[in-house]
């Protein structure tokens, strides 16, 4: 299973949100380049990079960042947050960018969703946000009518490769995540599912790389130390 340490990005500076609410926010790193050095030191190879300003603002206010950690070398580097066209794919793409993640625009346009994942294939990404479990959009502040999991469903018949499933309520609260929404995702043909949301043991880890989920995106565990990055890599990473 791959594990991606996560840094959102707001103002320049690495924090998390409490369920998504952008009034709940703590710094956790004023500089996110040596957060992200610091996750590499750990043994992480894989990253999780999210444009909170893009996300809520559709700006790229971040891209110094993100092109400054990717400079770093090492990481393979996943960008959400405010990816709405095929420019902001390709130029972060071209900054070393690993695949991008495609959120409130899989939903309010679905026909670009699918022609940029048959032309990019693995390097693109779906991000399917779940609230009370249906897709939340706009930086979760837009509750859809859709089903996540159904909407799910249609990315992979859709050509999605890859689908990032975030259970919002448990975002950021350490109360675990969603088990129970992975296992049935999982049942979806042709789909990799990377875990997001509320991971807080080292067991939960255990229990989503057992029922095969591709990988699973770390957050506010390994900021406060609830799960210790260097030991989960060691246990849990692949290769």
């Amino acid at each position: 299973m791959k594990l991606y340490p996560a840094i959102d990005l707001r103002g320049g500076q690495a924090v998390r949100l409490y369920q998504g609410d952008y009034d709940q926010m703590t710094v956790y790193n004023a500089d996110p380049v040596a957060q992200a050095q610091a996750f590499l030191d750990a043994g992480a190879r894989y990253l999780h990079v999210v444009d909170l300003d893009g996300a809520k603002d559709d700006t790229t206010a971040n891209l110094e960042t993100i092109a400054a950690i990717a400079a770093l070398g090492g990481l393979f580097i996943e960008v959400g947050g405010g990816i709405r066209d095929e420019a902001r794919i390709r130029r972060y793409l071209d900054l070393g960018v690993g695949r991008c993640i495609l959120g409130t625009v899989a939903v309010k346009d679905f026909g670009f969703t699918a022609r940029m994942a048959q032309r990019y294939g693995a390097r693109i990404a779906v991000g399917v946000d779940m609230k009370d479990g249906f897709v939340a959009v706009n930086g979760w502040r837009e509750v859809t009518p859709e089903p996540g999991v159904a909407f799910c469903r249609r990315c992979a018949a859709a050509g999605v490769r890859a689908v990032i499933a975030t259970d919002i309520s448990r975002d950021g609260t350490l109360q675990g995540t969603n088990l129970d929404l992975y296992r049935e995702l999982l049942t979806i043909p042709g789909l990799e599912i990377t875990a997001s949301g509320g991971i807080a043991r080292m067991e939960e880890l255990a229990e989503l790389q057992a029922m095969g989920c591709h990988a699973a995106i770390l957050g506010k565990s390994i900021y406060t130390g609830a799960i210790d990055l260097a030991e989960a890599v060691r246990r849990y990473q692949e290769g």
